[in-house]
């Protein structure tokens, strides 16, 4: 049984990607549509990191770490969005946003 090569990282990486892609696009609920958003961003990092360790290179790794480190603020910063909107509104559809404007 051989190692699996670049080629199967990057069909996984854009199997999630699509499959992310596909739930923000089919979802109404604002918590699935931001869980996709995340699976998304998981796979451009799964893409990333395989590319650099089959380049021997440490730079899409490093460049991991500041995406990680942005995604956790980014999920405090959302999450805030959808409790303030779910307060509001007791709802978490997405055609609701629109109410929260000023």
């Amino acid at each position: 049984m051989t190692a699996p090569g670049l080629h199967h990282y990057l069909v996984i990486s854009a199997l999630l990607f699509c499959l992310g892609l596909f739930g923000v696009i089919v979802r109404r609920n604002i918590l699935i549509i931001y869980m996709c958003l995340e699976l998304m961003l998981n796979a451009a990092n799964l893409a990333l990191v395989s590319f650099s360790r089959f380049n021997n290179n440490l730079d899409g790794q490093v460049m991991v770490f500041f995406i990680i480190t942005v995604a956790a603020a980014e999920v405090a910063v959302g999450l805030a969005l959808i409790v303030a909107l779910y307060r509001r509104r007791q709802t978490t559809d997405v055609h609701d946003l629109t109410t929260m404007k000023l």
